[in-house]
């Protein structure tokens, strides 16, 4: 599969694939940025959550809480799926659907999804 082509998996008019730089698009694909469905599952809970503490206190949701919730459910989302693909590379690599992603196809080393999902991991626990 050619570098930076779009995955077979993900809508080929996704945001990656559109707009990031190509030396970003890897980055962003290990951590599936490219399809937000798990962003939002992961969000949505939370935001219902102050959205509903909010409202038995008669107040406004805190917009800044919001941003950090959403910030770190994709960052979680995004370690989740650095470690599935650091797990599975190379199954990975044997499946047509997912051979053309970062790591089975090496444009990113297992050091650098490492690295990847520790960063991802560690900056939301910082906020």
């Amino acid at each position: 599969m050619v570098a930076n082509a779009p995955l077979p998996d993900a809508a080929p008019t996704n945001w990656v694939d559109r707009f990031a730089p190509s030396a970003l698009r890897p980055w962003l694909k290990l951590g599936r940025f490219d399809r937000p469905t798990g962003i939002w599952l992961l969000m949505l809970p939370g935001w219902q959550g102050v959205a509903l503490a909010c409202a038995m206190l008669g107040k406004w949701p805190d917009l800044g809480l919001l941003f950090k919730i959403f910030l770190g459910a994709a960052l979680m989302r995004g370690a989740g799926c650095a470690y599935n693909d650091i797990v599975d590379r190379d199954i990975d690599a044997k499946v047509a659907r997912t051979a053309g992603r970062p790591l089975p196809s090496g444009q990113i080393s297992v050091r650098q999804a490492w690295g990847f999902l520790i960063a991802s991991a560690w900056w939301p626990l910082e906020s």
